[in-house]
């Protein structure tokens, strides 16, 4: 269904839910809902967002889920959250201090469910609300702050059609990269 233009604005500044839980192989975190995640209730909901298609191609579902179908995740061993929870419509409305106190909030989010692994989908928005500004896709050598040690951090590209570094193609090898270090 796609929202209509009074239904995407009324999506300011929305919160959707996470789609959280125990035993999680991978915490999927987004940078923030756009407009029509937020119009929708659904992640990553917006038609030419890559991530439901390189998750598939990365190997961690058996076929491609569309965003109405999020809560199979869970059943997956996987789920989804954001660094900050707020919907906008560009991630440069948000605020270096929404960034850090969306930092200590996923922090708590892994202290209570300890996933095997968080992945981090932007680099910027890592760097902003960790204080990392060195870092790059892949595996991260820090945890964060307290969290446990068995959550391995890694960061993955952003799967917005507007990040014109990375193909779908590039997208799904470094998500392919992460299954496999998480199932090695």
């Amino acid at each position: 269904m796609k929202p209509t233009a009074e239904q995407l604005a009324a999506a300011q500044d929305a919160i959707i839910d996470d789609v959280i839980g125990p035993d999680l192989r991978v915490l999927f975190c987004g940078i923030n809902p756009g407009l029509w995640s937020g119009a929708t209730g659904r992640h990553f909901a917006r038609p030419g967002n890559r991530f439901w298609p390189a998750l598939h191609r990365g190997g961690f579902t058996p076929r491609q889920l569309r965003p109405e179908e999020q809560g199979e995740l869970l059943g997956l061993g996987l789920g989804i959250t954001n660094v900050v929870a707020r919907t906008t419509a560009k991630a440069d409305e948000l605020t270096a201090e929404e960034y850090r106190l969306g930092g200590k909030a996923l922090v708590e989010r892994v202290e209570r469910w300890q996933p095997r692994a968080l992945a981090v989908l932007g680099i910027g928005a890592y760097r902003a609300a960790f204080g990392r500004p060195r870092a790059t896709v892949g595996p991260q050598e820090l945890g964060l702050g307290g969290a446990t040690e068995a959550t391995r951090v890694w960061l993955l590209p952003n799967p917005s059609g507007l990040n014109a570094h990375y193909t779908l193609d590039g997208i799904a090898a470094e998500f392919r990269r992460l299954r496999e270090a998480v199932e090695g």
